[in-house]
C-alpha cells in the first residue's frame, strides 16, 4: 500500500508539477548531480518493475557502461580497469549520493586514452601490412581480455586496422581487375575491323595494347598503401565526430547504463535526443527541410525533403554546402565550418514563418546567400501510404503503415489511425475486395493510435489490457460503434513488429477478425513507456534544459488474457524470412521483463462466417512448393552462418580463397533480387495530382510499387485475400446496425 501511495504522489506530481524539485534543494546545483538525483527518484518511484540499487545492480552497471566505452578493447588498459574496478560496487552509494568520482574518473581516463589512441592508429597505419603472414582476428571481442602493456596495445590496434585494411586492399585489386579487363575487352572489339582489313595479327595487337595498360596499373604495393589510406580516413571521420562530443554527452552514455537495467526501452534522452525522438514520433518538424550531414568540417546537405521550404525554394541540392547561417533579425551571420553538426542544426531550424539566410557553396563551386522562409516539414516516409492492385480480377488495397504517429501537441492534428482510415475510405472508392495492412518493421509508437485503429475493423470492443504493478487491470477500449473495414483482412508482420503493432495484430486475431501473415512470432515488446519531460520536476532551474526520462510504467496484455512480451505474436500462416535463424527481440535484450498472464476480458469474436483455416491449409501448401521462400529460407541458414563466424585469417590468399568460397555460396541466392510478380501497383487519384506536381514523390511511389511488384510476402497476403473472399460471408453495417 505504501507503494501505491508513493505511485499515486508521482503520478500526481507529473500531471499538475505541483510538487516540483528546485535546484535549492540540492547541496551541489551541478546539472549531472541534479539528473542521477530526478532519473533514480522517477525509477524507483515510478518505474513498472523497479530494481533495487544495490551491489548487484552496480556490477551490472559497471560492466555495461564499460562495454559501451569500449567495445573493441582497444582504449583501456587492464590497469585501467583495476583502478575502475574499486568502484564496481559503489555505483549503486554514488547514485544515492549524487557523487560523479566514478563517472569523472572513467571519463577523464578515456579523454586520455582516446588522444593516445589517435596518435597509435596513425602510427600504426603509416607502415605497409604485410598479406603474406599467416595470422588471424577473432571478432568476438567480449571474449578479448584488456592489454597490459603499450606494446600490446599496438598489437591490437595493428590486428583490427589490419581486418579493417584488408578489406580494402581486395576492394581495390578487384576493381582494378575489372577495370582492366573491361579496357582489353573493350580495345579488342574496337579495333576488330582494323585487324580484318589490315591484315594486322590481332594476338599481337592485343599484347602490345596489355602492354600498355599495364603501364597505368598500380602496384600491388600501391593498393596496400592506397587501402591503408582509406582505412586512416574512415577513422579521422570517426575521431572527428568523438572530437565534438562534449562531456553531457559521455555523461548521457553513463545515464543510459544505469536506467537500461531497469529494462531495454527505459532511456534517458538528452535535449537534442529528445527533439529527434518527437519528430519520430510526430514526423514533422519545423525547419527548412533538409537533410544534413557533416562531412570533415562542413555541413553538407545530403538531401531536400520532398515538399518542404527548401524544396519549394528549388535553390539547395544535395551537395550543398553551408558554411554560414544568419537569422531574420539582422544579426551577423555565424560561420559553422568547424562547428558540431547538432549546433549548426540549431541555428539553422527555426519557428514556422521566419527567415534564414544561409551562405551556400554550391556543388560547383560558386557561393550564393539563399533566403528560405522555415515552415513546418513533415516526413511522408514516415506516414501510412496506400495503393491498389488487381489479382485474378479482384482489386485489393495495400496500406503500408511504418509506425503509430500521432502530433505531440494535438493529437486530432494528425495520428497514424485517422490517416489509415482516410487511406481505407478512399481505397473502397476503388473497389476493393480486401486489404492488407502491411506492419512490417513497425516498431510501434502511440498507445492511443493504436487503439483507435483496432476501432476501424470491429464494432466496439476491448483491444488491449494495461497493468500496473501493484494496480487493478485496466481495459482500454474501442467505444465508437462505426466500422470503417468489415471486408477481408490480412496482417503482414515480421519480427521487427513491436509494440503498437503486437497489440493491433493481436486483436485483430483474438476476435477472429483479420489472419497475420509474417516470421514465426513478433519481436516480443509487451510493455508501455511513457516520456517525462525532466525540466517539469524542476522549480527555478538555473542548470539549463535537463532533457528527459522515457520509462516503462505499464505492461499490456492481450484480451484474452496472454503477454506478447518476449513470446511475441505468433503468425497464423508462417512464412520463412532471411532473419528467421538470427536472434532478434525483446527476449534477446538485456534485462527484459518476464512474460506472465493475466485473466481474460469479455469480448465477442467477429460476426462472420469464414473459413479461416481453410484459407491457412492453403497457403501453407502454397509456401510448401514455393520456390522463392525455399530459397529465402536456404538463405537464412547460410545468413546465419556467416554472423556466427569470429575467427578470420589476415593472410591476403587465406582471406581471399574464404571470400570466394562465400562469393560462390552467394551466387545461389542472386535469384533472390530477379523474383517478379505478375502484379502491378497503382496510386490512388488523389496522389496521381500530388505526383504531377512532385516529381520526388512520384520517384518513391514508382520504387514502392517496384518493390512490391517483387515481394513474394504481399503476393502470398493477396493469395490469402483472395481465398478469404471466396469463403467470406458476414452482415453488412448499414447506419451503424447490422442487418
Amino acid at each position: 500500500m505504501k507503494r501505491n501511495y508513493k505511485i499515486l504522489l508521482l503520478a500526481l506530481m507529473l500531471a499538475f508539477a505541483s510538487c516540483s524539485f528546485t535546484t535549492k534543494t540540492f547541496e551541489d546545483p551541478d546539472k549531472d548531480k541534479l539528473l542521477m538525483q530526478l532519473i533514480t527518484y522517477v525509477l524507483e518511484e515510478g518505474h513498472y518493475s523497479p530494481k533495487e540499487i544495490n551491489d548487484e545492480f552496480s556490477e551490472s552497471v559497471f560492466g555495461a557502461y564499460l562495454d559501451q566505452l569500449d567495445p573493441f578493447k582497444r582504449y583501456f588498459y587492464a590497469s585501467d580497469i583495476k583502478e575502475f574496478e574499486a568502484y564496481k560496487d559503489k555505483i549503486d552509494d554514488q547514485l544515492k549520493n549524487q557523487d560523479l568520482t566514478f563517472f569523472n574518473l572513467t571519463h577523464g581516463r578515456l579523454l586520455q586514452r582516446l588522444e593516445e589512441s589517435q596518435e597509435m592508429y596513425r602510427e600504426v597505419l603509416a607502415n605497409p601490412f604485410d598479406y603474406g603472414v599467416d595470422e588471424t582476428i577473432n571478432t568476438e571481442y567480449k571474449k578479448l581480455a584488456y592489454v597490459k602493456s603499450k606494446k600490446e596495445m599496438k598489437e591490437r590496434w595493428r590486428t583490427q586496422l589490419k581486418f579493417s585494411a584488408i578489406a580494402n586492399y581486395d576492394d581495390l585489386i578487384s576493381q582494378q581487375e575489372n577495370t582492366f579487363s573491361d579496357k582489353i575487352n573493350v580495345k579488342k572489339m574496337s579495333h576488330v575491323d582494323e585487324i580484318d582489313s589490315e591484315g594486322i595479327n590481332e594476338n599481337a595487337f592485343v599484347e602490345t595494347e596489355g602492354t600498355s595498360e599495364k603501364k597505368d596499373k598500380k602496384s600491388l604495393t600501391e593498393l596496400e598503401a592506397e587501402a591503408r589510406k582509406t582505412t586512416l580516413n574512415s577513422l579521422n571521420e570517426l575521431y572527428d565526430y568523438i572530437d565534438e562530443r562534449k562531456r553531457e554527452d559521455w555523461f548521457g552514455v553513463y545515464l543510459n547504463a544505469i536506467v537500461a537495467e531497469f529494462d531495454p526501452h527505459t532511456f534517458y534522452y538528452a535535449p537534442e535526443d529528445k527533439e529527434r525522438f518527437d519528430v519520430a514520433m510526430s514526423g514533422k518538424f519545423e525547419g527548412i527541410g533538409a537533410r544534413l550531414q557533416k562531412k570533415m568540417d562542413v555541413v553538407t546537405i545530403i538531401e531536400v525533403i520532398s515538399g518542404g521550404p527548401a524544396w519549394k525554394n528549388n535553390e539547395l541540392e544535395a551537395g550543398d554546402q553551408i558554411l554560414k547561417v544568419q537569422q531574420d533579425d539582422g544579426e551577423p551571420s555565424v560561420n559553422i565550418v568547424g562547428m558540431r553538426l547538432e549546433d549548426a542544426v540549431k541555428l539553422i531550424k527555426g519557428p514556422k514563418g521566419t527567415d534564414v539566410i544561409l551562405t551556400v557553396k554550391k556543388v560547383d563551386g560558386t557561393i550564393e546567400d539563399l533566403t528560405i522562409t522555415r515552415d513546418v516539414v513533415e516526413l511522408e516516409e514516415v506516414y501510412a501510404k496506400s495503393t491498389t492492385v488487381v489479382k485474378d480480377d479482384k482489386k485489393f488495397g495495400v496500406i503500408n503503415l511504418p509506425g503509430f504517429y500521432v502530433n505531440m501537441e494535438d493529437y486530432k492534428k494528425r495520428n497514424a489511425a485517422t490517416d489509415v482510415k482516410l487511406e481505407i475510405e478512399r481505397l473502397k472508392e476503388e473497389g476493393i475486395e480486401g486489404l492488407v495492412l502491411d506492419l512490417r518493421n513497425n516498431g510501434g509508437g502511440s498507445l492511443q493510435t493504436v487503439i483507435d485503429m483496432a476501432g476501424l475493423f470491429i464494432k466496439e470492443g476491448p483491444i488491449v489490457q494495461v497493468k500496473t504493478t501493484g494496480g487493478q487491470k485496466e481495459v482500454l477500449r474501442d467505444k465508437d460503434k462505426t466500422i470503417t473495414w468489415d471486408g477481408p483482412l490480412v496482417i503482414l508482420v515480421n519480427e521487427n513488429s513491436a509494440s503498437a503493432s503486437e497489440i493491433l495484430a493481436a486483436a485483430m486475431q483474438d476476435y477472429k477478425r483479420a489472419l497475420v501473415i509474417g516470421s514465426k512470432q513478433t519481436f516480443g515488446k509487451g510493455t508501455v513507456q511513457t516520456v517525462l519531460d525532466l525540466n517539469r520536476m524542476v522549480r527555478n532551474n538555473t542548470s539549463g534544459d535537463m532533457g528527459a526520462l522515457k520509462y516503462t510504467i505499464q505492461k499490456y496484455y492481450r484480451i484474452n488474457g496472454g503477454s506478447t512480451q518476449l513470446e511475441g505474436v505468433k503468425s497464423d500462416v508462417v512464412v520463412p524470412d532471411r532473419y528467421s535463424y538470427i536472434a532478434l527481440g525483446e527476449k534477446n535484450q538485456d534485462n527484459p521483463l518476464p512474460y506472465d498472464k493475466i485473466s481474460a476480458t469479455d469480448y465477442k469474436v467477429w460476426d462472420h462466417n469464414i473459413d479461416y483455416q481453410k484459407a491457412i491449409d492453403k497457403s501453407n501448401a502454397r509456401i510448401s512448393t514455393n520456390e522463392q521462400l525455399k530459397l529465402i529460407d536456404d538463405n537464412a541458414r547460410w545468413v546465419k552462418r556467416i554472423r556466427d563466424k569470429e575467427e578470420y585469417s589476415l593472410k591476403y590468399d587465406t582471406y581471399k580463397a574464404a571470400l570466394k568460397l562465400n562469393e560462390d555460396e552467394a551466387k545461389q541466392f542472386e535469384k533472390l533480387t530477379d523474383y517478379k510478380t505478375n502484379l502491378t501497383y497503382s496510386s490512388l487519384p488523389y496522389e496521381n495530382e500530388l505526383m504531377a506536381a512532385d516529381s520526388i514523390l512520384k520517384e518513391k511511389r514508382d520504387r514502392w510499387h517496384k518493390a512490391l511488384s517483387q515481394d513474394v510476402y504481399v503476393e502470398e497476403a493477396l493469395n490469402v485475400l483472395n481465398d478469404l473472399r471466396g469463403t467470406y460471408s458476414i452482415k453488412k453495417v448499414v447506419n451503424n446496425v447490422k442487418e
